[in-house]
């Protein structure tokens, strides 16, 4: 293919693929642990360590895979990765024991960890500032596509195939994303190749994996639990000791620290990862409690409860195309400085601030769900929460990256994602224990037998399981209350998240997303369709996205 321009966006449809696997494989799993715990014996532990052992090995290898993409090609992990995934993907699907399955599980999470942030770092290589904001909508649109297409795939195939479909649904998706991106994206890397800082690549790994792992347990087990709150806090020493490591290794002559912790400078960096971070806060509820809603309150199975999601993707679509448009600078005749990028028709600050005013409007809605609450009651508020997701998240991630240079993408993007990650499982166990908390309070277990009234506290799935097993109506509409009650309390909370993020937004965000880091020249588009005669080195973009063949520089 001749055309640059259209190879270019082609590549990011190939980045795009790769991201929606990974959002995919988040949430189709929790559909499939009922059957694994019968067809492979798994105990409920066993049951959390499938989905435990992905996140923890997701947090642990984000930083250094960043640095690595930098060192030796992005394109080359990114390909890796793939590769790595799929074959997990097989590995999971076939796996005949639960030790099978948590191997399986943590090599898949290796995996997510290279494509997640390799995805976002090479849209500043191959994109210009004025186009970046375009290229983000479609990564990072992949990513949030893929949460509710989970539940939607997952049910089908459970109720049509076996369980070990639900990851061989990953293989085709994988072996398009990575013809496309092995065809159709040209390979970058650092032009002054980083050293790997061994020590503060195992300083990271531990202290992410610490906090990660505390914030599940405490979700899980509640914010009492000793361990819980000793894993955090250890967690949070151990990150601390990072950031000095990291300090006193950029102080050294030639110091090349796992992160520049100089990004943090930048206001556009600094408050577009705290604010797509917080993304994850305002959704839990939308993402991971209405599901349950539709399942145990109104009766539905997975399938059904996967399909009312879908306003979400829509309203997010179409927040995505107006923030894009209003991004794009007004076409006048003539510039007064030629020299000065042109001025977006909406500021980046106005954008973001809006987009979360329109999310916490959304989930205020939202918490006024009741037990009776009709499907188009939810789909109004859902599409309304995905606009105000498009406007804000991919500005928002935007004023972030454009701090960073192309010659450290790669780890500035790892940076950005573990942030997000570690968000995630904070927002899971904050309003996790909101929402359990809420539900708990409402109960009303008069004559219960312990066993049962330990299985309804445990939460809604238990209490309907027990009220079907009892024949009690009244026990059902009361545990069903119970949660929505939950469920109200918790959206609150989300929207009240929402709302704070509008006003950090229009507090300290950068009204324009910054240029590059200023030591390295922002990134020109890559002529990635260049053909180089036969024999000769395979191109390499350098630091200011300009290919390259010099032998020197070839592995």
């Amino acid at each position: 293919m001749r055309d640059p321009e259209r190879r270019r966006w082609l590549a990011l449809g190939a980045l795009a693929l790769s991201v929606l696997v990974v959002g995919l494989d988040l949430t189709v799993l929790n559909l499939a642990l009922p059957t694994l715990g019968t067809d492979l014996h798994a105990s409920t532990s066993d049951l959390q360590w499938f989905i435990d052992t992905y996140s923890l090995v997701l947090a642990a290898a984000l930083l250094p895979a960043g640095l690595l993409g930098d060192r030796y090609g992005r394109k080359k992990l990114l390909v890796a990765a793939l590769i790595l995934f799929g074959v997990a993907s097989l590995a999971c699907a076939y796996s005949q024991t639960s030790g099978e399955l948590m191997a399986a599980r943590a090599v898949l999470g290796l995996g997510a960890a290279v494509i997640l942030p390799l995805s976002i770092a090479v849209i500043p290589v191959l994109f210009t500032p004025q186009e970046r904001q375009k290229a983000i909508a479609v990564v990072m649109g992949a990513v949030f596509i893929g949460y509710p297409l989970g539940p939607i795939l997952g049910g089908w195939l459970l109720d049509t195939f076996w369980w070990g479909s639900v990851f061989l649904i990953n293989v085709p998706v994988i072996a398009i994303a990575l013809v496309a991106v092995t065809l159709l994206m040209p390979e970058s890397r650092s032009e002054h190749r980083p050293r790997i800082d061994v020590a503060g690549v195992a300083i990271s790994s531990v202290g992410l994996v610490s906090l990660v792992y505390g914030f599940i347990k405490a979700g899980q087990d509640g914010w009492g639990d000793a361990t819980a709150l000793a894993t955090i806090l250890g967690g949070v020493a151990i990150l601390a000791a990072f950031v000095l490591w990291e300090r006193h290794v950029s102080r050294r002559p030639g110091g090349q620290p796992l992160v520049q912790l100089s990004l943090f400078e930048s206001a556009g960096f600094t408050w577009g990862t705290i604010l797509s971070t917080l993304v994850s806060f305002a959704l839990f509820g939308i993402l991971f409690a209405m599901p349950l809603y539709f399942r145990d309150v109104r009766g539905l199975d997975s399938l059904g409860a996967g399909l009312r999601l879908l306003p979400m993707i829509g309203g997010m679509v179409v927040g995505m195309v107006i923030g894009t448009r209003l991004q794009s600078p007004p076409k006048t005749p003539e510039a007064a400085d030629p020299a000065a990028p042109p001025a977006p028709r909406v500021s980046a600050k106005a954008l973001v601030a809006t987009g979360f005013a329109v999310m916490a409007a959304a989930l205020a809605s939202g918490a006024f769900t009741s037990v009776h609450s009709g499907t188009g009651f939810g789909a109004v508020w859902f599409a309304v929460a995905g606009a105000g997701l498009g406007l804000a998240m991919p500005s928002a991630m935007n004023a972030a990256l454009g701090a960073l240079s192309a010659e450290r993408s790669g780890a500035g993007s790892a940076l950005i994602t573990a942030f997000r990650q570690v968000g995630a499982a904070l927002g899971a166990a904050i309003l996790g224990t909101v929402l359990s908390s809420a539900y708990q309070s409402q109960l009303d277990l008069p004559g219960l037998p312990a066993a049962a009234a330990s299985a309804v506290r445990s939460g809604i799935s238990g209490g309907v399981a027990v009220a079907h097993d009892l024949g009690s109506t009244a026990l059902l509409y009361s545990v069903s209350a119970a949660f929505v009650h939950g469920l109200d309390v918790m959206l609150w909370c989300c929207a009240a998240i929402a709302l704070a993020a509008a006003l950090l937004a229009l507090a300290f965000l950068p009204r324009q997303a910054g240029a590059a880091a200023a030591e390295v020249p922002a990134a020109e588009p890559v002529d990635a369709a260049r053909a180089l005669p036969a024999g000769q080195p395979t191109p390499e973009v350098t630091a200011a996205g300009v290919l390259t063949s010099d032998p020197a520089r070839t592995e």
